[in-house]
């Protein structure tokens, strides 16, 4: 067995150590506005409920490692002490990946991810309508665990409104745990879904991906196309050009499948290649008759 003190490891490090040695952890998919009224949406994985009278639940959005920087999130909880914590369930889990993007301020994720926007009762920021269950939060208190890159900021929300979709509910109006199909994180790129097992969802672009909101209306509005799908399209920095779709369909010799297809049929195998996690390809697919 291998030992080490926190201090002879680099904080990149430790931190991978910790994240691959604790899990499943929790999601909490927190949605903020700023001072201004723009709204923010991002996952955090340093979260779980505490009590239950009165109902708090707790997360934490860390420094930036490398630059020390603080996150959207925490700037906006600070300033208008509201949050709203959406539970990820898996048909969500690609557009949630994709909202942890390092977008610029100004930017709504909930466009980004392709995610709606869904008015809170009692709070101002929004829900997301896709959740199976939402938490509208005030927050209480804040506590920073330090000052350097990696260090936590304990964020502690009091609920204030629940709100749970039917469909997740059994016969009792209890959590059905199958029905609500919630992912949680693991180390690296891993992910747990709690009713299948562990599955892999690459991390984002280091690079800004073009979001959801910049793909074409006849693929948005896809009857074969998921959420899912629609995530791993938008985690691209460009579409592919033209001479890069030629020469594509020449190699899988997919000219004449291409020819004799129709919208839905290029929809189908697009999504078979993204099952497969391979987006270049679906892309390829989807804009191979310039849709």
């Amino acid at each position: 067995m291998k030992s080490f003190k926190p201090s002879e490891l680099e904080t990149p490090k430790l931190h991978s150590y910790l994240l691959g040695a604790v899990g499943p952890r929790p999601i909490a998919f927190a949605s903020t506005l700023s001072k201004n009224g723009t709204p923010n949406l991002s996952p955090y994985s340093f979260f779980n409920v505490f009590s239950a009278n009165p109902p708090i639940m707790i997360f934490s959005p860390a420094r930036r490692v490398r630059n020390n920087t603080t996150k959207h999130t925490l700037e906006n909880c600070k300033e208008t002490k509201e949050v709203v914590i959406n539970i990820v369930n898996y048909d969500i889990v690609q557009q949630m990946s994709l909202s942890s993007t390092e977008y610029a301020e100004d930017v709504n994720e909930f466009e980004k991810s392709g995610l709606t926007m869904l008015k809170s009762d009692v709070v101002k920021p929004y829900r997301v309508k896709e959740s199976p269950v939402q938490f509208e939060c005030k927050v209480n208190e804040i506590i920073e665990l330090g000052q350097e890159g990696g260090a936590g900021n304990l964020i502690i929300s009091e609920v204030v409104k629940l709100h749970i979709a039917e469909s997740v509910l059994d016969d009792n109006g209890k959590i059905d745990q199958y029905e609500i199909d919630q992912v949680a994180r693991m180390g690296g790129n891993w992910y747990s879904r709690a009713n299948r097992g562990m599955f892999e969802v690459p991390k984002p672009l280091s690079k800004l991906g073009i979001g959801v909101d910049q793909i074409p209306q006849q693929i948005l509005n896809s009857e074969i196309l998921t959420g899912n799908d629609l995530g791993k399209l938008g985690n691209v920095e460009a579409f592919p050009e033209q001479y890069q779709i030629d020469e594509f369909l020449k190699s899988e010799h997919l000219h004449e499948f291409v020819l004799n297809s129709n919208e839905k049929g290029l929809h189908q195998k697009a999504h078979e290649y993204l099952k497969g996690d391979d987006t270049f390809a679906a892309w390829c697919i989807l804009l191979s008759k310039n849709l």
